[in-house]
């Protein structure tokens, strides 16, 4: 793990997340004290396109709006 200051990290943030992005955990320091890590996302969060568009579908099979049309629940918003 490397230890970088505060103010290095602002001015090569962008170089910065491209090491993470390869891998490496990097440490912000402020006067010497570790005050945040850049770590690598966990790549587990995402989910493919296809799984969240079948699962919104899923969701909208089971909503029922009791007979009103969105049109009306929209223009009733708007009021």
């Amino acid at each position: 793990m490397v230890e970088i200051g505060a103010y290095e990290a602002k001015t090569h943030l962008s170089k910065l997340l491209d090491r993470v992005a390869e891998g490496e955990r990097i440490a912000i320091t402020r006067h010497g004290v570790p005050v945040a890590m850049l770590v690598p996302a966990d790549p587990g969060i995402a989910r493919p396109v296809i799984e969240v568009i079948a699962a919104l579908r899923k969701l909208r099979r089971g909503c029922r709006l009791g007979g009103l049309s969105l049109r009306a629940l929209r223009d009733k918003g708007r009021r």
